[in-house]
């Protein structure tokens, strides 16, 4: 059974005096009720629902500067929500384990909590993979009908853009999806394991000794500059937290 709010005893409203005269005003029960509401609808995975920013850490022994920088960067990007964004987002890049996942999972917590914005989190393999099955005749979900609430959100985190093969399918799908997003000005959070660079074939000349991809190299240049327009970019560096602070156990 729900416990009834102390505040309110269950009303959702309660009664303030200012300059002599009473008013009735949202209860905080009613406020943070719509709230929870909004962050279920942004579709965080469980694995992530506890990445907020105040639990991002910054201050273990192997820790980078530019994480400390980052977490700051994303407490003054909510701040600064709507206004001062004005449909600018975020392009998190850095290797493995460095938190991107945890800072934009916690930006987008915190906008829909604190800033009352809506938004939505997909993991880019895992939409490409249901866009692509759209196309089976035994799926009821059309193409559009999986993107319209992609394009349409207030704010999207879209999580390790670049993680699935290029081709030409995939290029022109993120190109659909970024350039919707930008023409319409709506915010876009994205984080990649690929540096924010344009795409290469070779270290030194030397073609039979190919060096690691870039952003370009997954997504196409055309749209590597796009992302340039749409976000400010944010690079993290460090080693693995997983691997070097919260490693699994049974413990």
């Amino acid at each position: 059974m729900a416990e009834v709010c102390s505040i309110c005893e269950g009303a959702g409203l309660r009664v303030v005096e200012r300059e002599g005269r009473q008013f009735a005003e949202e209860c905080v029960c009613r406020i943070q009720e719509r709230a929870s509401r909004r962050l279920k609808r942004a579709a965080v995975p469980r694995r992530y629902e506890h990445c907020t920013l105040e639990s991002y850490e910054t201050g273990f022994p192997s820790s980078h500067r530019s994480q400390a920088a980052a977490l700051m960067r994303a407490k003054k990007f909510v701040e600064s929500y709507p206004l001062e964004t004005d449909g600018t987002g975020l392009l998190l890049t850095g290797s493995i384990g460095v938190g991107k996942t945890h800072l934009a999972t916690g930006i987008l917590q915190a906008l829909v909590v604190e800033r009352g914005a809506t938004g939505l989190f997909y993991d880019y393999r895992d939409l490409l993979k249901q866009v692509q099955n759209s196309y089976n005749r035994q799926v009821q979900e059309t193409e559009l009908e999986i993107l319209r609430p992609v394009f349409e959100a207030e704010v999207l985190v879209l999580d390790e853009l670049g993680a699935a093969k290029p081709t030409d399918w995939v290029w022109d799908t993120v190109a659909h999806i970024l350039n919707t997003r930008y023409n319409d000005r709506r915010t876009t959070i994205i984080t990649t394991n690929y540096a924010n660079l344009p795409p290469l074939t070779s270290v030194g000349g030397d073609a039979g000794r190919l060096r690691e991809e870039t952003l370009g190299d997954r997504i196409g240049e055309r749209m590597r500059s796009r992302l340039q327009e749409m976000c400010v970019v944010v690079e993290i560096q460090g080693e693995d937290f997983r691997q070097k602070v919260k490693r699994a156990s049974f413990a």
